[in-house]
């Protein structure tokens, strides 16, 4: 049995092991999983993740669930593959550490809400709640001014190469660049440069392409 990936395309976490499959270059199987009917939240797919959330994830025997620690394993596994997404050298390897959890627990909450506010609930037909969004703004400005002081230093977060910490902050980023918060991110000259690298990767426009057939 191959790969395969149980998620949504409308799913930023699901876009995120994507994106690192294809930076692998590895074969894989997409299963979509329909939100709107809460396929989700079947016995099949809760036999995959008790939390019925997406993705899931299989290789061979192995049932994986969380979108970064699905990445990890792949990184890992298939270190000699494709791009190298994390570094043998412990300590090397220990400042992408660093910066994934800085992603995880900082930037990723109020890009998050941000997502929310600013491209999810026009779609829904809601209303944008203006306070939630300075404050958030105000939030994540907070957490890139830090980033452009080390990408002032530092070609990626992680260091000179890009990996994980990196990849990321893909998802949420690209949505955010199509709403007003895209000035948080265009205003610091550094996070600029190194948002417009990232989101310029061919890996990543490989998974905007999937997700724009299957629109």
């Amino acid at each position: 049995m191959g790969m395969k990936v149980h998620g949504s395309l409308i799913s930023p976490a699901s876009m995120r092991v994507l994106a690192c499959l294809y930076e692998k270059g590895l074969d894989f199987q997409f299963v979509p999983v329909d939100l709107a009917t809460a396929q989700h939240k079947n016995n099949s797919f809760l036999a995959l993740n008790p939390f019925g959330q997406v993705p899931a994830f299989e290789d061979g025997d192995l049932k994986l669930f969380e979108s970064r620690a699905i990445n990890k394993y792949i990184a890992s596994a298939y270190s000699d593959k494709g791009t190298p997404l994390i570094n043998r050298d412990p300590k090397k390897m220990a400042i992408i550490a660093v910066w994934a959890e800085v992603e995880a627990h900082k930037y990723e909450p109020p890009a998050n809400k941000l997502t929310f506010e600013l491209a999810i609930k026009p779609l829904m037909g809601m209303t944008t709640d203006d306070a939630v969004v300075k404050e958030q703004e105000d939030v994540l400005g907070k957490v890139l001014d830090v980033y452009e002081a080390r990408l002032a230093e530092s070609k990626y977060l992680g260091g000179d190469s890009f990996s994980l910490a990196d990849l990321h902050h893909l998802p949420t980023m690209t949505l955010l660049m199509g709403t007003r918060a895209k000035a948080v991110f265009e205003s610091r000259p550094h996070v600029r440069a190194w948002s417009a690298d990232i989101m310029a990767r061919p890996a990543w426009n490989k998974v905007l392409a999937m997700k724009a057939a299957a629109a």
